[in-house]
């Protein structure tokens, strides 16, 4: 099996760390912002570098700028149990700010949800939020000049926990919005700058595996094919004797109408984040099983292989098997798939997306951002924050960067949980917290 410090060689050639150290000073500038004629390094925007063992670390190590790679080789051994630590929600204080890197200005966009969780940005640059916990989406436009959303409108209510928000067909043009309800894929038929649904919900997917994991995240293929994530209905289970996984753990496949396909991806204990790129790969952030201790196994975010299997619940990272099962079923471990990018464990990753605007330098043009809700198991807390994985001519190298931190107070309690973010029309990179319960919009002033 390849190594992931073997980066394609073109790449290999830009490093400017190797893969072996702890932490490497960069700069203390903030992120250097190369000219347009600089080729992109893997390591670009990094201001030092964590490898190995140190690359696993807790929120207070997380500052803006700092890069990690985690490779297969780094895992430790399963620990015999892991802790409850859950976060302690408090509110946010007065001017309180997440911190973002040099160069970066975070604005609060909106704010007063329910449950902000998923978002996605409407062709017209409208930003459709799923408020969750008020069984509603709601529909943010415009900014004021001091960041800030114009209005907001209920676009659909009476919903049953949405989640995933999708339009369709792509392009400028849409007929439909597609939203996941927990049990259910709906749609309301849609026009450009629609505000408020133009009629009632249709039924597309009428029923879904319930309970457990309660997301269901919505992406379409470039061939139009319809896929849903839907995520385990447990920790760890021997899935050949327990019917409630069935269809679990899995993506699902269906068309445009709601007729199923196929599984297309399988053994993904909890997809979450589900997108495409240009290129017409599938892509999604995965939050892995849990009680094989603080650093064990890493969540992760991977190009989907259809077809393919990655290991829940008898395999994770490749052929590492979990102790728990009785049974190994060693015919799957030459099957289970090594993901493409190793997170933090239990960092609890959820909405991803590609930056495509041109506002940002261009270092962070093309590269992929990740919603991070944060642990609940971990001795000290770790996740809670934006990442932004790096890539090289579209292809992944294995670094994070600590993005946008800062939500988990000195004291370990707790103002916000990242969830879902996109990219507006402006070029800036907004993002939803279910802690405080806002939207927060991150722009570049160089």
């Amino acid at each position: 099996m390849r190594h992931m410090c073997q980066v394609a060689a073109a790449t290999a050639a830009l490093l400017l760390s190797s893969c072996g150290g702890s932490k490497t000073p960069f700069s203390n500038n903030g992120p250097a912002v190369e000219p347009p004629t600089s080729p992109k390094a893997a390591t670009s925007g990094c201001t030092s570098i964590l490898t190995g063992t140190p690359a696993f670390t807790d929120y207070t190590g997380q500052t803006p700028g700092v890069c990690h790679y985690i490779t297969p080789a780094d895992l430790p051994k399963p620990a015999a149990s892991s802790v409850a630590n859950y976060s302690t929600l408090v509110p946010r204080r007065s001017g309180q700010l997440p911190s973002v890197p040099a160069g970066f200005k975070v604005q609060l966009y909106a704010t007063g949800f329910s449950n902000s969780r998923l978002i996605a940005t409407a062709p017209n640059g409208d930003i459709f939020v799923s408020d969750s916990g008020g069984n509603a989406v709601r529909v943010l436009h415009g900014v004021n000049i001091d960041g800030s959303v114009q209005a907001v409108t209920t676009f659909a209510s009476g919903l049953n926990y949405p989640f995933g928000i999708a339009f369709y067909p792509s392009g400028v043009n849409p007929q439909y919005v597609y939203i996941a309800n927990t049990d259910s894929v709906v749609r309301f038929a849609y026009q450009n700058g629609d505000t408020t649904a133009r009629g009632a919900a249709q039924v597309i997917i009428p029923s879904l595996p319930a309970g457990g994991h309660s997301t269901r995240t919505l992406a379409l293929t470039s061939d139009n094919r319809l896929l849903v994530s839907v995520g385990s209905n447990s920790n760890i289970t021997d899935t050949d004797t327990d019917p409630s996984e069935t269809n679990r753990a899995d993506i699902l496949a269906y068309t445009p109408d709601g007729t199923f396909l196929k599984q297309y991806a399988t053994g993904l204990r909890n997809a979450v984040g589900l997108t495409t790129d240009n290129s017409g790969n599938v892509w999604v952030s995965v939050n892995e099983r849990d009680g094989l201790g603080d650093n064990l196994p890493p969540d992760f975010v991977t190009r989907i292989t259809e077809g393919g299997f990655y290991g829940w619940p008898w395999y994770y990272i490749g052929a590492n098997p979990d102790p728990r099962l009785p049974t190994s079923r060693p015919e799957l471990a030459g099957r289970s798939i090594v993901p493409d990018v190793l997170l933090q464990p239990h960092a609890a990753p959820l909405q991803i997306g590609f930056y495509a605007g041109t506002a940002f330098p261009s270092i962070y043009q093309g590269d992929l951002f990740v919603a991070c809700h944060g642990s609940w198991n971990r001795s000290v807390r770790g996740g809670y924050e934006i990442l932004r994985l790096v890539l090289v001519n579209g292809q992944p190298s294995g670094y994070f960067e600590d993005f946008v931190t800062g939500f988990v107070n000195s004291d370990a309690t707790v103002w916000g949980r990242p969830v879902g973010l996109t990219v507006g029309s402006d070029g800036a990179l907004y993002f939803s917290d279910d802690g405080s319960n806002s939207v927060w919009r991150v722009t570049y002033t160089g």
